[in-house]
């Protein structure tokens, strides 16, 4: 524990920005780190302070544990916050936080590392009588140790990472004879994704829900939890849209996973922000599948149905202060998307160009985080993930009408982005009647694309945009002929916006 006067946020994009905003609140100076692709960003923008840290990728930036110490050592941090990704559940960068002299506003280093390695992680769980898939230990990377393992277990089977999570090195396998390629390229993928090539085998569920329960602990040793959240719909076992509550939990059913997760929390003596994440199969019965050891991307849908900060109480948590409240009780249902710079129609093939103009979605009852602005350049240094559009309601149809129309209102011109998938998803019947499961999408829009002929929109944000489009005049740097009244191309100027999509 320690003082929290100015934070240092060792990430970049809509997280930086988020935290930002708590900090003005609270009287909490901030400091941006930026690599040279983020020197104009909002983030950057919003801090007192902004620090270079190195090139655009993030092995030579973000991810510098001694360029992230140096800036906070020029700027007087004393204390840094990781966001989520890149450092955020790197036990070592903690330790080099705290062996500063700063407050690292997390966990303690012990329990990330608990927590990151997932072999590990299983066998705490089974003390502490939380349920876990039947799995493996770590197996040498040879396809015939994963055949014996398979064999014992029952098909089908996943491989995973034992150092991380995310989807990262995970091949499920429903034959035996296909070990040969998955194990591989699951070790390969692994080690390029956390630095570790250990592998394991877990029984693969079919067609189970996505469950995790927020809970949060602090240096008195309270440990509470805020309900759960539904994290079911995924592509490439990413999360794309979640809610709270789940419509599959029912009392004595959340009951139940929520003891189990605290269980899990108390067994590392968990202090700040932690999310248990656990597979809910379709008889009823539930597995721990991992615990994050930090604040989650999705984390606003548990502030609109607490109407709690939790970045604030992570302030307080870290300065060794209590948790703010002794008890929620979560009201009405919230469901967030994620806005994505990728193309759904293709693959989800990552989208890069400048984003020309933004429309935010606004109303009493929706919510938009968001690291980017009108002039942001999305390249594909970093992950796609753009911003965040969450509703309310006091049911979860109010609040599954209001993101509608609240992605309706969501603009994005000069680069394609998945709002269109979104809309799809959220206006499924089966996901209207809560039918959810991670494979949602290979069974409901395996070849999802675009609507065509509904431009109109665009038509006339095209046409606001080209009124303030440059003249030569103004300074318009592009080739021209002396003495010309030519004006730049409209459609050159919007960049991935093409006539007959909705790349919004």
């Amino acid at each position: 524990m320690g003082a929290v006067t100015k934070l240092l946020i060792a990430n970049r994009g809509e997280i930086a920005v988020r935290i930002m905003r708590t900090c003005r609140m609270m009287g909490v100076g901030t400091v941006a780190v930026f690599s040279d692709a983020d020197r104009g960003a909002p983030h950057v923008q919003l801090a007192d302070e902004a620090v270079r840290i190195g090139p655009a990728p993030a092995r030579e930036s973000y991810l510098m544990v001694d360029h992230l110490l140096a800036a906070a050592k020029a700027t007087g941090a004393d204390a840094v916050h990781p966001g989520y990704g890149f450092l955020a559940e790197n036990a070592g960068f903690a330790r080099a936080v705290e062996a500063e002299g700063l407050t690292f506003v997390g966990p303690a280093a012990s329990a990330i590392e608990a927590m990151g390695d997932k072999v590990a992680a299983r066998r705490l769980m089974e003390q502490a009588d939380v349920p876990v898939v039947p799995a493996s230990g770590v197996l040498a990377p040879e396809p015939a140790a994963f055949e014996a393992a398979a064999a014992t277990i029952g098909f089908p089977v996943v491989i995973k990472a034992a150092a991380g999570g995310g989807g990262k090195g995970m091949r499920i396998v429903r034959k035996a004879e296909d070990f040969t390629t998955a194990v591989p390229r699951a070790a390969r993928e692994a080690t390029s994704a956390f630095g570790d090539g250990r592998i394991y085998l877990e029984r693969y569920l079919e067609h189970p829900r996505h469950i995790e329960v927020q809970v949060f602990g602090d240096r008195h040793g309270r440990i509470v939890h805020l309900g759960e959240r539904e994290c079911s719909i995924q592509r490439r076992h990413q999360k794309i849209v979640e809610e709270s509550p789940s419509p599959a939990v029912d009392a004595p059913l959340r009951e139940a996973m929520i003891a189990a997760a605290v269980r899990a929390a108390r067994t590392v003596e968990y202090v700040g922000a932690g999310t248990v994440e656990m597979l809910l199969a379709p008889d009823g019965s539930f597995y721990f599948l991992e615990m994050n050891t930090r604040l989650q991307v999705e984390h606003a849908v548990t502030e609109l149905v607490t109407g709690l900060d939790l970045v604030r109480e992570q302030i307080l948590v870290a300065r060794g202060e209590p948790l703010s409240f002794q008890e929620i009780t979560p009201r009405g249902h919230a469901i967030e998307c994620r806005l994505y710079s990728e193309d759904a129609s293709q693959q989800f093939f990552p989208a890069t160009g400048t984003v020309h103009a933004l429309t935010e979605p606004a109303g009493p009852f929706v919510r938009f985080d968001s690291g980017i602005a009108e002039g942001s350049v999305i390249g594909v240094d970093y992950d796609p993930m753009l911003a965040k559009v969450a509703t309310w309601g006091t049911t979860r149809e109010e609040a599954r009408l209001r993101m509608l129309a609240a992605l309706d209102h969501t603009v994005v011109l000069g680069v394609v982005t998945n709002r269109d998938f979104l809309r799809a998803v959220v206006a499924h019947a089966a996901f209207a009647a809560g039918d959810t499961h991670t494979a949602f999408l290979d069974e409901h829009l395996p070849s999802w694309q675009p609507p065509i002929g509904a431009h109109r929109d665009l038509a006339a944000l095209a046409a606001a945009l080209a009124s303030r489009a440059p003249t030569p005049d103004a300074g318009f740097s592009g080739d021209s002929t002396e003495g010309s009244s030519a004006t730049p191309s409209l459609w050159e100027s919007l960049g991935a916006w093409r006539p007959g999509e909705r790349n919004s």
